[in-house]
């Protein structure tokens, strides 16, 4: 877990721990940062897929069934690298309606039949992931301190869905279909910047809490906001089934686990 001291009124977040460290197919050293502490925001926004809801395991789960049916050997990880490479296609779909789409280029690749039943199987496997196993006890803590946000590119169908597998903790959540656009465009926070405001705060009141290096880290980095990385794949090579980001953004907070960002609030609140 990663560790921090006081200093300044700030915190020194040691991204990783101490020595070098593998983020998603990149070494970096670990680094210190000075943040600002925990105790100041009254609003954590999260990625909900990826971050809270373990979709790559739902991919690979629903293309298992397909395959054993089938008699065919697929390997989940090179299959999440088709569904990455399809879902960011120009005529891409809305998540989790695109697993359908997606489905077809993944069954081209491993010689799985492509019919309509398989397309609807995988938007049904996926609409119904599962949240990661710490999420839901540590969204609980986390609600008791913060007002919690959602910003999904997910459909609201699908949403609404994972909302309640979590607990439903949000005070409030933002989708791709009232939004518009999906992240990393500016223009998605700028929607939740405003809503914030109407609640009498502003961006620099928000911890953006995310695993998606692409979607969310390096924008939120370039908007001005304080991040936290859950890296969920860490000990994995390679992105999954997120798309690569140009750089790498060291973020402010890293973990490799909600639970741990739970833990260092408490940590930070004295509890």
């Amino acid at each position: 877990m990663s560790k921090s001291i006081g200093f300044g009124g700030a915190q020194l977040r040691y991204c990783g721990g101490i020595g070098p460290f593998h983020s998603e197919g990149i070494t970096r050293m670990a680094t210190a940062t000075t943040a600002k502490p925990l105790t100041v925001f009254g609003y954590i926004s999260f990625d909900v897929v990826g971050t809270l809801i373990d979709f790559e395991g739902a991919i690979k789960a629903g293309l298992t069934e397909i395959a054993s049916k089938e008699g065919i050997d697929l390997d989940g990880e090179a299959a999440l690298s088709v569904y990455r490479d399809a879902r960011y296609d120009a005529d891409a779909g809305k998540f989790p309606d695109d697993l359908g789409r997606c489905y077809g280029r993944i069954a081209a690749v491993f010689g799985l039949p492509d019919t309509p039943d398989y397309r609807q199987h995988m938007i049904d496997a996926v609409g119904e992931a599962q949240p990661f196993p710490d999420s839901v006890e540590a969204l609980a803590r986390l609600k008791s301190r913060y007002k919690l946000i959602a910003m999904t590119n997910a459909r609201r169908w699908a949403f609404d869905k994972f909302a309640a597998k979590l607990g439903n903790p949000f005070w409030a959540g933002f989708t791709v279909d009232e939004m518009g656009t999906e992240k990393p465009d500016p223009a998605f926070f700028e929607q939740v910047f405003a809503h914030v405001a109407n609640d009498g705060g502003g961006k620099g009141d928000i911890l953006h809490t995310a695993q998606s290096q692409y979607h969310d880290i390096g924008i939120s980095r370039e908007l001005g906001m304080t991040n936290a990385w859950i890296q969920r794949r860490h000990g994995q090579a390679g992105y999954g089934g997120t798309i690569e980001p140009k750089e790498f953004t060291e973020p402010d907070y890293h973990f490799h686990a909600l639970s741990e960002l739970a833990d260092t609030v408490e940590e930070a609140f004295g509890a």
